[in-house]
Order: C-alpha cells, then sequence, then structure tokens
C-alpha cells in the first residue's frame, strides 16, 4: 500500500508554500518529514486531511495497482497541540471513542489494556483531560488514532511535549506499529529524525526532496541537509 502525492500545490495569498508535491510514501516505513519552522510541513498535513483545500494536484492510496480516494478513516493525523474533551476523564474520552467505533476496530482490547499499552498510569486513568500534561494529552490523541488503525498516520511534532524516558517509549511503540502503517514524522529536529525514521524527507522551497539514506550518516550529507534548511530561510 501506498500513499501518492502528484504535483500539490497549496498558496495563501501571493505566497506559495506547497509548489508541486510528488512521493510516494510506502506502508511499513516511518518518514522523517525534515524542514524549518514555516515551511509547510503542517500546510501539507492540512491538505492531506483535508482540513484545507489543495490549489491543484492530486493525493490518493494505491495498493495491488488500484487506485482510491482517501477516506476520513484511511488518516490519523495527531496534532502538536493535542485536541482533547477536557471535561472528560481519561477513561471517559476512551470508552465514549471505543463505543462510538466498535465496528470497526480490529482486535478490540479493554480499555486499561489500551492503557497499558500506552504507559498511562493507573492513578492517571480517572483524571479528568483537563488537568493532563501536554504530554499526556499528546498520548490520548495518539492512542485513540493508533486504536483507529487508520492507514495513514500524520504525526506533527508528536514528541516535542514528552520528557526523555516517555519520548523513547513513543519511539519504539512507532517502530512497532510501522509495518502496518504508512507513518510520516514531522520534525524540525535532524537528530530525531535520524534515530526514528527509515527515510528521511525534506520539504525546501515549496518541494519535497528525499534523502539518500545510504549516505544519511556522512557529515558531508548531514552538511547538505543543513544548507539545504538554511536556504529555505531565504527564500
Amino acid at each position: 500500500m501506498e500513499l501518492v502525492v502528484k504535483d500539490l500545490k497549496k498558496k495563501f495569498d501571493k505566497k506559495e508554500v506547497l509548489k508541486g508535491l510528488n512521493f510516494k510514501f510506502e506502508k511499513g516505513k516511518i518518514y522523517g518529514l525534515l524542514g524549518r519552522n514555516g515551511a509547510g510541513k503542517t500546510t501539507f498535513f492540512n491538505c492531506l486531511n483535508k482540513d484545507i483545500e489543495i490549489d491543484s494536484g492530486e493525493f490518493y492510496i494505491e495498493e495491488n495497482n488500484i487506485k482510491r480516494k482517501i477516506q476520513p478513516e484511511d488518516i490519523g493525523y495527531v496534532l502538536s497541540t493535542p485536541v482533547v474533551p477536557e471535561f472528560l476523564t481519561g477513561r471517559e474520552f476512551l470508552k465514549f471513542f471505543l463505543d462510538i467505533n466498535k465496528d470497526k476496530i480490529k482486535n478490540l482490547k479493554t480499555i486499561d489494556e489500551y492503557f497499558d499499552f500506552m504507559k498511562i498510569e493507573k492513578e492517571d486513568r480517572d483524571k479528568l483531560l483537563k488537568d493532563y500534561s501536554h504530554g499526556m494529552k499528546n498520548k490520548m490523541q495518539m492512542l485513540v488514532n493508533i486504536i483507529a488503525s487508520s492507514a495513514v498516520l500524520l504525526l506533527d511534532e508528536p514528541l516535542t511535549s514528552f520528557d526523555v524516558v516517555v519520548a523513547e517509549e513513543m519511539k519504539q511503540m512507532l517502530k512497532d506499529i510501522k509495518k502496518d502503517h504508512v507513518i510520516i514524522f514531522s520534525t524540525h529536529i535532524m537528530e530525531l529524525a535520524l534515530d526514528l525514521c527509515g527515510e528521511i524527507v525534506i520539504l525546501n522551497k515549496g518541494y519535497l526532496e528525499k534523502i539518500n539514506m545510504n549516505e544519511i550518516n556522512k557529515e558531508e550529507t548531514k552538511e547538505r541537509i543543513i544548507q539545504s534548511l538554511k536556504e529555505e530561510q531565504n527564500v
């Protein structure tokens, strides 16, 4: 299964943010989407999630040479700033999500099994979400997207709110589930992308550029990435 993006363009007023993106994202891989702040990473995700309309181009799922339009259930989107119903407890929120999606969820587990999977402590499960830390809200947002088992997971700076231990747990969890998804991990931190991702893609000057991973540990390649991102600032 592949997420195919063809000549995707988006501008705001006179500013061209995405000038013609072309890429094939394959199931079973974690793609690190690198770019400076303001390069258009979140705009790209918002286009894929159909939160904003594209100006031209297309994107679709392709499997066994069959092309189909992306449906809402195909996309799981973890926002950098988590959005959760703060008037519910963690348990109430998860129960509500499971109840309305139970016919779609494969291998349905108990609420506490899901909490255990995401390493949410027992004393936090019945707290109101408004009392959760930013990182814990992000965990809950990530958890429901994983439960939904969307074909494509868009992760917009998802680890920046976690402490070192939790960030390592989340990285291992993403590696464990990658075989079932296309995962695109947006970040502006190169070392994080190199540590987690099997493929690196730079969003630079409105286009996507794939980095040769056979050379990724060479200093000159890292310097090329940095130089490319520096150039973006001057566009």
